[in-house]
């Protein structure tokens, strides 16, 4: 029994003895041929003067590119990280109309008519706020940040009137009391949130160009603004401002953009700001489902409409 164990396991014929000797000796060759490879192969030799070179002429762009790059913050400043490239190029003056005014007097739209540049227009009226005031037309040369080239064009059409002369005394008893000359207040002006431009906007404590063009943005894809406190919500507006300029906000008109829910596509109701995909789908497979509203109070029965929804969308939805 052991031997026929033995016979069928451990006797191999003569191919099986050749094939074994020819496995075991391909083996052996691939393990010799793995040693002796580096022997028949030359290491590739580097220039260590070319990699210096290389080296030398990074360093000399890396310093240019340092020299020439002038980065300055945002000058309105926002609540927001925006750093922008300054590079040194010539003054080019804003294209704007001519026409005779009163820099005491003339409002913000009307600088901008004249091409003055908004960040301008704020240092003016900071100037005026604080009791400052232009007596003469050379006065303006005085602003900072209006470049020599706007100073001299805008010159000619100052028309300064009603100055008061310093030296007169106003406690004479005897004669009639001089006319007090008065100019609306920066600090008291309120501004309607639905009629207000960017230079209203501007003349707010904390609010600079790029807030206010956010604030209209937000204000003309709503549709209208039904409340004051809705300014507030608007993208990258700190609360800490607009808690600032809350008391000088006011809304004249509540009259809103409505969106009908019998007839608006997804893609129309969605691109409210308040309504977006998840409502927008929700209201359409209702009706859908269900057929035409017969009131806007009826979405109140999506159930991803809760009260607070509701109250926020529902003046911006009609049904006819």
């Amino acid at each position: 029994m052991w031997k026929n164990f033995v016979k069928d396991y451990f006797i191999f014929t003569r191919k099986e003895r050749l094939g074994v000797i020819g496995i075991v000796s391909l083996i052996i060759f691939l393990i010799l041929i793995s040693f002796a490879f580096p022997f028949f192969t030359r290491p590739k030799s580097y220039s260590h003067k070319e990699l210096d070179a290389e080296i030398a002429q990074l360093k000399i762009e890396a310093n240019d590119s340092s020299k020439s790059n002038n980065f300055s913050k945002n000058a309105d400043n926002e609540f927001y990280d925006d750093y922008t490239p300054a590079p040194r190029k010539k003054y080019e003056p804003i294209k704007g109309e001519v026409f005779y005014f009163d820099p005491n007097t003339i409002s913000a739209a009307g600088w901008q008519k004249l091409g003055v540049r908004d960040k301008t227009i704020v240092t003016i009226q900071n100037y005026l706020a604080k009791g400052g005031r232009f007596h003469k037309p050379e006065d303006i040369g005085k602003i900072w940040g209006l470049p020599a080239a706007d100073q001299q064009r805008l010159m000619p059409y100052v028309s300064i009137k009603n100055t008061i002369d310093k030296n007169i005394s106003f406690e004479k008893k005897e004669g009639p009391k001089p006319i007090s000359h008065s100019y609306p207040s920066k600090t008291n002006r309120l501004i309607d949130v639905n009629f207000a431009d960017t230079a209203d906007y501007i003349s707010l404590p904390g609010i600079g160009s790029k807030l206010s063009q956010r604030i209209i943005a937000f204000r003309n894809k709503l549709g209208g603004f039904y409340s004051v406190t809705q300014v507030g919500e608007t993208y990258l507006l700190p609360d800490s401002v607009f808690q600032k300029i809350k008391s000088r906000l006011t809304i004249s008109d509540t009259t809103v953009k409505h969106i009908n829910i019998n007839l608006a596509s997804v893609d129309e109701m969605k691109s409210h700001p308040y309504l977006r995909y998840t409502l927008a789908n929700a209201i359409f497979q209702y009706r859908s489902q269900h057929g035409n509203f017969n009131s806007v109070g009826e979405i109140k029965k999506i159930i991803v409409i809760t009260g607070e929804v509701y109250d926020k969308i529902a003046p911006y939805l009609s049904v006819e």
